[in-house]
């Protein structure tokens, strides 16, 4: 009798099936001694297997644990990566999934996970406390249905993603589906994709004006436009490259504005090739596509693609699949049949349905929103979920960039029986696309970088927002919230109305969790502008600063005028000053201990052993009053920008970062001379060589953004380069501020 792996060898591409093979053997070596750990870490990211935290206190399998998963030196001593399980990230083109794969995710969910889904901001699944013996079968479990795990992580081409409403939308140009697929099929394992220094991302949205694909927050875009030639309709594509969120965002430059679908394909493989061969190795902080491309200039990469393209060898696969197209769509389960509004409705229907279900343009069809706090769904309603889908919708499900499902050629007639079976499994939430559906990244609960507790905080923002929905204005439930645990921004709260990424400060002799809160980012338009922090507020306090940003919003803002708009014209002092008595005056330790902990943690967020000083008052050293001066700095740098005073703007930025240089050399060399070159010098030696100032995790860069513009002076007078310069000097503020809680008692002023 066959065994599972047999049966299922059949239903496995050759291809995928072989490197799994291969993975499994790889891991059987790494466990021997035989493969070097740098390798293998590539190797095993590549197929999509993370490590994961452990260090926040969570339980799994009754345990209290307390160490990261898949560390370096992963097979050493009894307690390893067997006994600590990791993640594995799971690929979902387009976000296109079908029931039958749903019911075999939510079976690998169960058996090797702990039965929770998680849905990321890419489109993507995750599993948690997973085993990476047992990945191998995972593997093969999800091939058998079309499921690839295969470069989900790793320096490679990453999952991409199309709006979830390609194809049904009203406002879309064409359809983006067929070339999203026919672009990931491409690129997935290919030989010119091998050599990154980093990640690549890629989007395609069908139209410039909403916010389904992002794709100016992304390494290379595709925005659906047609034009007319000849009298005849034809379809392409402006192209985007360069952009990135990350520490500092870059918005995507205009490549091509009109690039024909025969030439998607082979500009994308030229792009990785120029990438591959003069893209960053060694520096992993400067790696990525945006670098390369701000450094060369939109115009000379340009020129060197274009040389590129013309000496590729051929491919048939450039074109084939559109030949395809005509035959490309997709079948209503149902015929469409309108909604009779004047049958009685079930309680909570019509709520549901204002804010998660959106009329297609095909008559008498709609989009329904399955909105998923956090992103979790478990391994029964995933199951009940595909049930659902076989019964109104069949294969049409997809997933969002904001973690969420939709069901898209819904009947209109069958939206109340829909609902009803949706609520029956816990999955009928209104709320979908508004401020009430948060979005995070998984933050300290499993990831390695997180500082702050993102989901913890996203929670509550969520339970407290939903309870007042009813009653909240339009304008501010049509904002979106978006939480980053650390100042990475996968939570993409630069591009939210209302961010937050976590980082800490000391207060009252102990470290506590804070959020920088983020205005100025613009979620429609393919994510059209990028934030800005205007101040760090201690993480208990944030839900107050949301109310006091959204009742300010809905008092003085004028006739219509959107929330970016708000912020633009009243200007990031006004919005400061509602906030600041919130970044201060910390209660008492002892009076209110909770205010010391995480969100949804029980623990303290960490201990320091500086203690109150005398009169009854509290001891805040003068570093502390230092940098709290480098950040007045920095935060005058962006109110300059906004005044479009960019010279003056460069100068605060630098003169902030190099204020908190001469704050931390004050540590260790108590009378600092003034003039620059001393102070980085002097900085350099004292912190920079002897790694006091380095985040493992940073790997050094935001010392690097003092250095750089130390050495190469002012950066360019243009929006663009103040804003990037601005961002990085609020983070090397923020690593300041870690390096000194990190700094020996004895070294303190």
């Amino acid at each position: 009798m066959k065994n599972w792996k047999e049966q299922l060898s059949a239903e496995i591409p050759a291809d995928w099936g072989k490197e799994i093979d291969i993975f499994e053997t790889q891991i059987e070596l790494r466990k021997l001694g035989k493969l070097d750990e740098k390798i293998f870490a590539e190797t095993r990211l590549r197929r999509g297997v993370y490590g994961q935290r452990y260090d926040n206190g969570q339980r799994h399998d009754g345990v209290e644990t307390r160490e990261l998963a898949y560390p370096s030196g992963l097979f050493k001593g009894p307690e390893t990566v067997w006994d600590a399980p990791g993640m594995l990230r799971i690929k979902i083109p387009f976000g296109g999934v079908t029931p039958d794969q749903l019911d075999v995710l939510a079976e690998v969910a169960e058996e090797y996970s702990n039965g929770i889904l998680h849905v990321t901001t890419r489109q993507d699944f995750q599993f948690h406390y997973v085993h990476i013996e047992e990945t191998p079968d995972i593997m093969r479990r999800l091939a058998a249905v079309g499921i690839t795990t295969r470069e989900a992580c790793g320096n490679s081409i990453r999952n991409i993603t199309a709006c979830p409403t390609a194809g049904v939308c009203s406002g879309e140009s064409f359809d983006v589906t067929p070339y999203a697929k026919a672009l990931a099929d491409f690129l997935l394992g290919h030989p010119d994709c091998q050599d990154f220094g980093r990640k690549v991302k890629i989007a395609f949205s069908g139209c410039q004006s909403e916010a389904c694909g992002l794709v100016m927050m992304h390494d290379i875009g595709a925005i659906a436009v047609k034009k007319t030639l000849k009298g005849k309709e034809v379809h392409g594509f402006s192209y985007y490259v360069g952009g990135g969120l990350g520490t500092v965002p870059y918005q995507a430059k205009l490549f091509d504005s009109f690039l024909p679908p025969e030439e998607l394909l082979p500009i994308t493989q030229a792009i990785a090739r120029v990438f591959g061969r003069l893209g960053e190795k060694r520096n992993r902080a400067t790696a990525r596509l945006k670098f390369l491309v701000a450094k060369l200039g939109i115009d000379e990469f340009r020129r060197l693609v274009l040389e590129e393209r013309a000496i590729l060898p051929e491919d048939a696969r450039w074109t084939s699949f559109l030949d395809e197209l005509p035959a490309y769509g997709e079948t209503p389960l149902k015929s469409s049949v309108e909604l009779d509004e004047s049958k009685p409705q079930p309680e909570g229907f019509a709520e549901w349905y204002h804010t998660n279900v959106k009329a297609q343009k095909q008559p008498g069809y709609s989009v329904a929103t399955v909105a998923l706090p956090l992103g979790d769904l478990s391994s029964d309603q995933t199951r009940k979920l595909a049930e659902v889908a076989r019964k109104y919708v069949g294969e049409s499900v997809r997933t969002t960039v904001e973690q969420n499902f939709v069901l898209r050629w819904v009947s209109e007639a069958d939206l109340p029986d829909l609902y009803q079976d949706l609520r029956r499994i816990g999955l009928s939430d209104s709320g979908a696309n508004t401020i009430v559906d948060v979005t995070a990244c998984p933050g300290t609960d499993t990831c390695k970088l997180g500082i702050s507790s993102s989901r913890g905080l996203a929670e509550e923002l969520h339970t407290r927002l939903a309870e007042k929905s009813f009653q909240m204005d339009e304008a501010v439930r049509n904002l979106r919230i978006k939480v980053s645990g650390c100042f990475n921004s996968c939570g993409q709260h630069h591009v939210a109305d209302i961010g937050f990424f976590g980082n800490s400060r000391t207060l009252n002799g102990y470290k506590v969790p804070h959020f920088q809160v983020v205005l100025g980012g613009q979620w429609k338009e393919n994510a059209g502008a990028f934030g800005m922090p205007i101040g760090a507020v201690p993480s208990k306090r944030i839900p107050e600063v949301v109310n006091r940003i959204t009742d300010h919003y809905v008092l003085n803002r004028k006739l219509q005028e959107s929330f970016l708009d708000f912020t633009a014209r009243i200007g990031k002092q006004e919005l400061r000053s509602l906030i600041e008595n919130l970044m201060k005056n910390a209660p008492a330790h002892e009076e209110s201990p909770e205010f010391y902990h995480d969100w949804g943690d029980t623990r303290e967020f960490t201990l320091g052993d500086r203690g109150t000083g005398e009169c009854a008052g509290e001891v805040v050293t003068s570093t502390e009053f230092d940098l709290a001066d480098a950040e007045r700095e920095v935060f005058e740098a962006q109110l300059e920008l906004e005044k479009k005073n960019y010279m003056l703007a460069d100068a605060l930025a630098y003169q902030s970062m190099l204020g908190a240089s001469r704050t931390l050399i004050k540590q260790q060399y108590f009378d600092v001379p003034e003039p620059p070159d001393i102070v980085v010098n002097e900085f350099t030696k004292r912190f920079v060589d002897t790694k006091l100032f380095f985040d493992k995790y940073a790997q050094g860069k935001f010392a690097r953004y003092l250095l750089n513009r130390h050495q190469h002076g002012p950066v360019p007078a243009d929006p663009d380069s103040v804003h990037q310069l601005i961002d990085q000097a609020q983070l090397f503020i923020d690593a300041a501020h870690a390096c000194y809680s990190r700094l020996p008692e004895n070294t303190l002023s």
